[in-house]
């Protein structure tokens, strides 16, 4: 085996080792003969029906709002829209505890539009538990990111599209018809099946804002057979069943992803200013309505930590342990993350470079499969495992450190592809007539363009990884919590005043993680 494929076939190797490792300890405790009684089984079939009825309601709510939404930031400029463009780009690696407190603060019944209600004297019915409060929290996370990848589309229709159609005085109706629907067509259906796929594996929105009867997703299914009744065959059924519908939404996703819109222009700066007044005031009211539903709930978590308990809590011993435990895990499994993303990328692109095109996608999907796993399922595959093998560990972060290392390789890989890829079409043939090759290419020629994206996939591993509530929640015990959890506690025994500081030391954490890699990662160097 050549050198260069040495790396990428380990990673892909460690990665299916403990994926096969995870299923297979499902697969043995699935109860034998499970298909008659799973047929038969009423709670069974609701919680599947109601988990593809609230992904598929998420997916409509916040695809459908974030066409208008594009296409009012695409057309309006303000101050703060960079800053505004900059949290929907963050939203996915927010931590979900974190915006779950916020929305509890503002839409809660003692919240801050129930306070307002009050002055004005009109009653207030919305509560955020349930089906809801579930929509309304996936709404709040996936609106920001569908309304980017609309954005996208419709920065790339050719100008000379645009400028014809002002030339011909196009109105607004036949402009979206004739112009813009045909490429936000071609990126909704990959937007929406992605905001499906994530809110049916949503585990941390469901159990803070759902969890009764009426409202229990599969993962959470998962979590109340292991913890509350221990019921092992029944949690590894119903992981198989998770598995075996996330592996298809990702088939489908990968399917509905390859008809990306592609745009060229000479001419990328022109745009139509639009400015009729009806128009102006319709983009406002459009992203008015936006700032008003994303907004408040980040406020709330600010304004809230900074309450009369701040001091106090600060001086906490427990909230400190829970912050370097986050902080040791988050670093850990960024670090093994990017190793184990760099190592697949590195043989990949070399077997592209050869036109070895089914062993780079092999390679490639390795990295991928793990999206047919969700952290609940893994976390379940892990549990099992070790209770077969004399119980859980003493210590739980090494499989908590590999399980977000893992979940965190897709979201790498989408960052580090086309990076690496173009670096070693550029500098390839140098590198051979220098005879410059293994870590020697990569320390003094590639890493100067490589820092800044290997930067950013960092901070996401990181800040995916502190604010994981999925594997911490099966694996966390009292002396080992991290602040996902601890803030959970809290929330759980009513300590809304410490609740409220913990999710802003999370939230600020997540900021400083992401400042510090993307400075630490310098400007984008053409070596």
């Amino acid at each position: 085996m050549p050198g260069w494929l040495w790396p990428g076939a380990t990673a892909a190797a460690v990665i299916a080792v403990i994926a096969l490792a995870a299923f297979s300890a499902l697969w043995r405790h699935v109860p034998s003969h499970p298909w008659r009684p799973l047929l038969a089984d009423r709670y069974l079939w609701h919680v599947v029906s109601f988990t593809f009825t609230q992904a598929l309601l998420s997916a409509l709510c916040a695809t459908l709002p974030a066409v208008a939404l594009a296409r009012a930031l695409y057309r309006r400029r303000f101050p703060g829209r960079a800053l505004l463009l900059r949290f929907c780009g963050m939203t996915l690696v927010l931590p979900v505890l974190v915006g779950v407190f916020g929305i509890m603060s503002v839409f809660g019944q003692q919240g801050w539009l129930a306070q307002l209600c009050r002055v004005l004297q009109v009653e207030y019915r919305f509560s955020p538990y349930g089906l809801g409060g579930i929509l309304l929290a996936h709404v709040f996370f996936n609106l920001p990111l569908a309304t980017r990848l609309l954005l996208q589309a419709l920065e790339s229709i050719p100008v000379e599209q645009r400028q014809l159609a002002a030339q011909l005085g196009m109105t607004a109706g036949p402009f979206f018809r004739l112009v813009e629907w045909p490429y936000l067509r071609r990126q909704l259906l990959p937007a929406a099946a992605l905001i499906f796929m994530l809110c049916f594996a949503s585990f941390a929105t469901v159990l803070a804002l759902g969890g009764g009867p009426r409202a229990t997703t599969i993962e959470l299914a998962i979590y109340q057979a292991l913890s509350y009744d221990f019921d092992v065959g029944r949690a590894a059924l119903l992981a198989l069943v998770q598995m075996v519908c996330c592996l298809g939404l990702v088939m489908l996703s990968q399917r509905l992803a390859s008809a990306l819109p592609v745009g060229h222009s000479h001419h990328a700066r022109w745009r139509d200013r639009q400015t009729a007044t009806g128009g102006r005031i319709g983009d406002a009211l459009i992203i008015l309505a936006a700032l008003l539903l994303l907004l408040p709930p980040l406020l709330a978590v600010v304004i809230d930590g900074i309450n009369g308990d701040l001091p106090t809590v600060l001086r906490q011993t427990a909230l400190w342990r829970a912050v370097f435990t986050s902080l040791g895990v988050a670093l850990c499994a960024g670090l093994l993350c990017l190793l184990l993303t760099g190592m697949l990328l590195w043989s990949s692109r070399e077997l592209r470079l050869r036109q070895r095109w089914l062993g780079a996608q092999l390679l490639d999907l390795s990295g991928m499969v793990i999206l047919a796993m969700p952290g609940i399922v893994l976390a379940t595959g892990f549990f099992l495992l070790a209770t077969d093998n004399g119980g859980l560990p003493a210590s739980p972060a090494p499989v908590i450190i590999l399980a977000n290392a893992l979940m965190a390789i897709p979201y790498a890989l989408k960052v580090l592809e086309s990076p690496m890829q173009d670096v070693a079409e550029c500098y390839r043939q140098l590198c051979l007539t220098l005879n410059i090759g293994g870590l020697n290419r990569l320390r003094l020629v590639e890493w100067r363009a490589l820092r800044q994206p290997a930067g950013r996939a960092l901070a996401f591993a990181c800040i995916l990884s502190l604010g994981d509530f999925g594997v911490i929640a099966l694996f966390g015990s009292e002396d080992f919590r991290t602040l996902p959890l601890y803030l959970y506690q809290q929330i759980g025994a009513y300590r809304s005043q410490d609740g409220a500081v913990t999710a802003l030391v999370l939230l600020l954490l997540c900021l400083l993680l992401f400042t510090l890699f993307e400075k630490g990662s310098g400007t984008n160097d053409n070596a």
